[in-house]
Parts: structure tokens; sequence; C-alpha cells
């Protein structure tokens, strides 16, 4: 393990001082790169965003919303951003899912007792509709006139600015308890009826602080960012880390246009799920394989092991070339990825820094950084956050518990919850994992998700998976413990949702249901030849579309997935 290399860092109170000290930092630099309606691409710099934050804030104050929560809903874009910050600065933030139906959305417009919500006009016109609340404020971010009592986003600041020219310091004014409720998201996790989490500015600042020591962020990032930013994992490191170190933002248009606006923005930097990283790396291999002699394809080996010296840093080039030339890093999270993937890409000149983290914790609690790191790993905690394996077993896993700053205020309106897992000042994660002598953290499984056999072993369904997702012929599959008629025992059943087009490939044509199911026998009686007798796949069901997700792309594992 090499020493650990610590980058200079500068301390934020909270959001309102992070804007301030940025944009004085910063000022002319340029904060977000964006596309305008025609394609062009712009610039806006540090001093314009602070600019624009202050004009809302000053407008949602002379609205009545101090201290009030404000629902925030939309694509990923640069009015979410100000909103965002303006929201949480003035008031109570509130950031919700643009995939929910109108009838969650509401629910918990409902439960937050949210007083204004700001949001793509779709959204907003869609919870109008359905709405019975007089009293809730619209503001649409992307209408260029108000209608239907709804506010405009671009009118406001407009006016916000004016007031500011005219001596209406409100929002400088502003004093913020960092430890204070100001952040309030409810979960989409994957086990479970979704809580609200509370957060302060403290968490925030804490987590940005701590990550900004480990990872270089400066003016030379640029992000391109994807996933959804109402989401504590790409609003924290995928916005405010880069705001703090005075980086540059641009916004992904959608999954379809990923490839093309990587090479638009030329990111440096990306956050990203498994998922697409696994994407990103099959669409290299395919392109290697069209373009590079056969004879450097060997079996169990790299592909960059295999090529002479001086073709190396030329396949380097071509690989960054492809990926806007800038590409640097990629930090992914969520769930747990292949730990091959992690390791080609180091060969390939890109650093993939794995993570692991929670809504409730801020949520980054441990990662691989610039200076250390470990491919099958979710890293070392971050400066100022401990974790401990509560109570382990022989292997040493046990669950996963956090003590820090970053560790959530509790659950809103909640203390029964709140108290099941926050103990001792410890959060109880809910997550299964084990430590390794130099304080690596490996995440085993979920504690809800653990099948319990009738004679006491525990089947960890990740471990499964892991083997039926390697075969190329298996798109997504879930495991679930099934309780037999005949002896009370509980075994294990797969759910597989296969890749049509590889096995397609694979017989050079198109399969039969009966070729399906016989391709996806042979590889469960291959990974059930690993596995101990109590963990084989007892049975298996063929899906013919994909598991429901939440926004990260991890398998929901309730509801219409656990049918069988």
């Amino acid at each position: 393990m090499k020493k650990q290399k610590y980058f200079r860092t500068y301390n934020v109170t909270d959001l309102k001082d992070l804007l301030y000290k940025s944009a004085k930092l910063y000022k002319r630099k340029t904060a977000f790169v964006l596309k305008n309606e025609e394609g062009k691409i712009y610039k806006i710099s540090y001093k314009t965003f602070k600019e624009d934050v202050e004009a809302l804030g000053t407008m949602l104050i002379d609205m009545g919303l101090s201290k009030k929560p404000i629902a925030v809903i939309g694509k990923n874009s640069y009015s979410w951003a100000v909103a965002y910050l303006a929201s949480t600065i003035v008031g109570i933030v509130v950031p919700i899912d643009k995939e929910l139906h109108h009838t969650d959305i509401i629910n918990f417009l409902n439960i937050s007792n949210s007083e204004a919500i700001i949001g793509d006009y779709k959204y907003i016109k869609s919870i109008k509709e359905n709405y019975n609340n007089k009293n809730l404020k619209y503001i649409t971010m992307n209408e260029k006139e108000s209608q239907d009592n709804i506010y405009n986003m671009k009118s406001l600041m407009t006016q916000g600015k004016d007031k500011i020219l005219n001596g209406n310091n409100s929002f400088f004014n502003i004093k913020i308890d960092p430890d204070e409720l100001r952040i309030l998201l409810f979960t989409s996790g994957t086990t479970g009826n979704a809580k609200g989490v509370c957060l302060s500015h403290g968490n925030i600042c804490s987590n940005i602080i701590s990550v900004a020591s480990v990872v270089k962020v400066s003016s030379l990032v640029r992000v391109l960012s994807i996933l959804p930013l109402h989401h504590t994992y790409e609003c924290t490191l995928g916005f405010l880390l880069i705001i703090y170190g005075g980086g540059s933002i641009s916004y992904c248009e959608g999954l379809r246009y990923i490839n093309k606006n990587i090479v638009e923005f030329k990111p440096s930097f990306i956050l990203c799920v498994p998922l697409l990283l696994e994407n990103v790396h099959k669409k290299i291999m395919k392109k290697l394989e069209e373009s590079l002699p056969k004879k450097y394809f060997k079996p169990n080996t790299h592909i960059m092991d295999n090529l002479p010296f001086f073709m190396k840093p030329i396949v380097k080039h071509k690989i960054k070339k492809s990926l806007g030339g800038r590409l640097r890093t990629f930090i992914v999270g969520a769930a747990a990825i292949n730990p091959d993937i992690v390791t080609s890409f180091y060969k390939f000149g890109i650093n993939v820094l794995q993570g692991y983290g929670l809504t409730e914790c801020s949520p980054l609690v441990a990662g691989n950084n610039d200076s250390n790191w470990k491919a099958d790993s979710a890293g070392l905690p971050i400066p100022n956050v401990e974790y401990k394996i509560d109570n382990p077993n022989e292997d040493g896993i046990g669950e996963i518990i956090v003590k820090g700053p970053n560790v959530m205020l509790g659950y809103y309106n909640n203390e029964e919850e709140t108290n099941k897992v926050i103990k001792g000042g410890w959060f109880h994660t809910g997550d299964l994992g084990k430590i390794d002598e130099n304080k690596f953290l490996y995440i085993t499984g979920r504690c809800k998700t653990v099948i319990v056999t009738k004679n006491g072993k525990n089947i960890y369904p990740e471990e499964i998976e892991y083997y039926l997702n390697e075969s190329p012929l298996i798109s997504e599959a879930m495991i679930v413990g099934v309780q037999s008629e005949s002896n009370d025992d509980t075994f294990v059943k797969a759910q597989i949702f296969p890749d049509l087009e590889a096995m397609k490939d694979h017989l050079n044509r198109i399969p039969t249901t009966e070729e399906i199911k016989a391709m996806v026998s042979d590889i469960i009686q291959k990974i059930n030849s690993k596995l101990p007798n109590y963990k084989h796949i007892k049975g298996f069901f063929i899906r013919d579309k994909e598991f429901e997700k939440t926004t990260t792309k991890k398998i929901k594992r309730y509801g219409d997935n656990v049918k069988l």
C-alpha cells in the first residue's frame, strides 16, 4: 500500500459559503459548458452562476419561502443546479425523481409539506393537473412566459437581479446553521419503501472536503453529468464537489447521446454506474477486435499485455480519443463492478475509482483514490469517516456500520426508523462487508437480501448473481430464496433476462424458446459445479423484459421483479 497523498482543501461551513468562496476563487473561470437550442456550445462563469443563484434566491425569499420546503424536479440542467442551490440556501430543498409517477410525486410533496415546486414544465403541468393544492407555488424552469398561475424561473431571476441592484440584500444576509435540516431526500432503494433522509449542509460539506483531499479536483476537471442529479451520488460528487474544486460541468442529453456528448464536451471525469462502464468497455473491446490482428487476442490474457511495446501508446491514444481525448477518471458506484473491467481500464490508461456510499451518508463512505486502489474493493474510508464490521462471522463478514460528520440527521418524522439504524452514534447501513488488513472495504451483500436455509446456512444472492452476469449470454439476473412446498426449506431460484443478440450470434440464427432455456440451463449447471450444494440454483425463470430498476440502475428487489 502506497503512502496516502493528500491534496490541499479549503474549509466551507455550508453551501452558501461554498457558492461565495468558489465564485471568489474562480470568478471568471468556466463553471458550466452547455449547449443551446441551436446546438451551439456556450460557457457560464462562476461569477454568473453565483449571480443567478442569488437572483432566484432573492425572489424565493420575496415569495415567503424562507426556511420552507421547496421541491425541485427535472432533467439534469443548469437550471436544476441553480434551483437546487437557491432552494437549499433559502429553505429546505426536496429533490424528487422525475421518473416517478405523479401520484408518488404528490405523495412526497404532501409528506414534505412542500410550499413550492421548481421543475421542467411537463412535470409541473402534470402535477398541477392532478394535485388539489391551491397554496403550492409552481415555478417552471424552461417556459419563456408564465402561464396558468405558473411562475417562470427566468423571469424571477430577472426580477431578482433588479431587486439586488436596488439594494435588496436578503439573500446575502441569510445565516445558515450547518447542522439543521436543509436537504430532504426520498430514497429509492432496492429493498423497500422510500424514507425521507434528512441532511444538513454540514453533512454535505464534510463529504465534499473529505473527497477533495484524496481525489484531485481542479479547474482542469471537466465533468459530463449523466446520472440523475436528484440522487446524492451525482449531486454531491458530480456537481457540488466540482463547484468546490473549480472544475466545469456539462450535461448529457440522454443515454442514447452519451458517446456523442463525450466527443463534444471532452470530459476528463465521469461519474457512472457499472452498467454504463461495462457498455463502454464492450464497445472498446469490439473496436479493438475489429482493428487489431487476431494473434494479439490470447485466452486468459489482456490485449495490452500481448501488444508490442511500440503499439501500446498508439492503442491507448486511440481509446482515449474515442472518449473525447481528455478522459482520465471514471468514478463508479451504486453497485459492484467486475474487477477485471477495472483492471482493464487501468491497462488502457484510464483510472476507475470504485466507491461505496449511501444517501444517508451524503453519500460517500469509502473509495479508491488517486494514491491507493484495489480492483475488487470499494476502497478506503474517506478522511474523517470511520467504518467497522458489526458482529463479524468466521470469515470476517458482518454489517458495515459508519460514523462521521457525513451521517444523516435521521429519517423525516420517523424516530422509530431512525433509532433502528443509528445506535450509539454509529449508522447501521444494512450492507454486509469485510475489511482487510489495510482498511480496504469489500461489499459482500445486503443484510435484507441474505437467504437463510433451514440449517442456518447464509446465501448471499450477489455472489451467485456475479457468476450469472459473467456469462455473455445473460443480460441481467436476480437470485431469490423460495420456500419449498415439500420440506419447508429455502432454495435458490434465478430470474434470467437473456441477451438475445448474444445468443443469436452464438448460434448464427435466432434461438427458439427451448434453445434459450437449454443455454441458460447449461450456464447454471456450470455455475452449480463451482458452488457448495446448499448454494445451487434449483430452478430458473426466463424473463421477456428487463428488470425494473432504481434511477441508479440497481435492480429493485421488491414488487413485480420478485414474482416467479
